[in-house]
């Protein structure tokens, strides 16, 4: 039974089998060819069984594995290598076919490679995971021909691999070494001028060239007979939350990645970031409750507590209640922090229905807003209107697009920060504004 499962017919023994057919059917009008068809089927028994033999002979001729991460990064291209090893004494062709995660709906993937004598080959490629949780792979199917190529016969390796799919683990990374070099602008990332003086008082040093006359200490200087200024250092241990609404207007995709699952990942790298700059992060989730609630800690092992509660956030169906997470900050959030609300309004009656909520809470903390661009739109904008169906479709996409320009206004006009970006460009929108707030010692 293990041998018949394992044994597939090559496409070119039917090639051979149709050629044996033709000369026995013209046999009929043309009796020599019946001995030539007899002929050719022989020779193609005999190359089957020689086949069968050169394949089958040795027990373990091809190893193969599959090295899978504990995560994925999710909405990223993760790379799952393979390697091939060929204990056959001759030639081989291979076929791989991996079975992937139901999730990725992926039906066709093929490898062809030959190998030689004992021969080792390494090979990887890209899966995209577009939402969070545990990814089952397959089987490993490693088909392998000889050079006669009558007959497959089917190694199978590494049956039900589980990997977690983690919010962007790779994008955290990337903003995480950039934050480390101070090479931020790098990826779009600005430096802010800063404009007063918000810092903390760090030292008291001797005057060198390029020193703000503002910062002299005139008791040191006389003490010291000698120009000496007070030396500052950024503001540290800021509480800053990170709040992700996750009610249904969160549901919305883009680029096959929900809004959430952006709020997500910008969440942990802006987090990660913050941390590095020796702020205390948090975070809060909310829709008709208070799904989770992770108090401001400036801890570098605080990233992973941050990134388990994201990997176990998930989308409501209901709308949410911006009444309530007021009531949570006022009772859990007492010291002035930086809010950073992601949330998404499509129109500006929804969003003035929230804004006596948003108003109470900006009295108290710093409070940024930040909107999604609807970029599906942008294709509808960019088109000449040349019936009057496009001229429908053109003008309520305007609408749309002013609505969203409407809503900063709004919030501006009542003293509230946002950010409306498109949702590729979140996470390096959300650090520059965090940039910027730091830079001018708005918190």
């Amino acid at each position: 039974m293990k041998f018949i499962k394992s044994l597939y017919i090559h496409k070119q023994l039917y090639i051979y089998l149709a050629v044996a057919s033709v000369c026995f059917l013209l046999s009929y009008w043309m009796p020599t060819l019946f001995s030539i068809a007899w002929i050719v089927t022989i020779i193609i028994a005999v190359l089957l069984l020689i086949d069968l033999l050169l394949l089958y002979q040795p027990k373990n001729a091809v190893q193969a594995r599959r090295i899978l991460p504990d995560k994925f990064s999710n909405s990223d291209n993760n790379p799952v290598p393979i390697t091939i090893t060929n204990k056959y004494g001759f030639k081989t062709y291979i076929d791989v076919i991996d079975e992937l995660p139901v999730q990725f709906q992926k039906r066709d993937f093929l490898y062809q490679t030959t190998l030689n004598p004992n021969e080792n080959h390494d090979f990887d490629y890209l899966v995209r995971p577009v939402d969070r949780g545990e990814y089952y792979f397959g089987h490993l199917n490693i088909f392998v021909s000889s050079i006669l190529k009558i007959v497959k016969r089917r190694y199978q390796f590494q049956n039900q691999q589980m990997v977690m799919v983690y919010p962007s683990i790779i994008q955290m990374q990337k903003y995480d070494f950039l934050a480390i070099s101070n090479s931020l602008t790098e990826f779009g990332l600005k430096k802010i001028r800063r404009i007063g003086n918000t810092s903390e008082f760090e030292q008291i040093k001797e005057y060198v060239q390029g020193d703000d006359f503002r910062t002299v200490n005139w008791k040191a200087t006389a003490k010291r007979a000698q120009l000496m200024v007070n030396q500052y250092q950024d503001e540290k241990s800021q509480p800053i939350y990170s709040i992700i609404d996750t009610g249904r207007i969160m549901k919305m995709p883009f680029n096959g990645l929900k809004l959430l699952d952006y709020a997500i990942n910008s969440t942990l790298a802006f987090s990660n970031v913050a941390l590095k700059k020796h702020d205390k992060v948090g975070m809060i989730s909310f829709s008709k409750k208070i799904e989770s609630f992770l108090p401001a800690i400036q801890k570098l092992t605080y990233l992973n507590r941050i990134l388990e509660n994201l990997y176990n956030i998930d989308t409501q169906f209901n709308d949410s209640d911006f009444g309530l997470l007021y009531a949570q900050l006022k009772r859990k959030v007492t010291h002035r922090s930086l809010l950073l609300l992601y949330t998404n309004f499509e129109h500006i009656s929804a969003l003035k229905r929230q804004m006596p909520y948003l108003q109470a809470i900006s009295k108290k903390h710093m409070l940024v807003v930040v909107l999604f661009e609807n970029t599906e739109l942008d294709t509808i904008l960019n088109e000449n209107a040349e019936d009057l169906q496009s001229i429908y479709h053109k003008t309520i996409a305007e609408k749309f697009a002013f609505e969203k320009r409407l809503m900063v206004k709004e919030l501006q006009k009542h003293g509230i920060q946002s950010i409306l970006t498109a949702p590729e460009n979140l996470t390096v929108n959300t650090i520059n504004k965090y940039l910027e707030i730091k830079a001018r010692g708005l918190l």
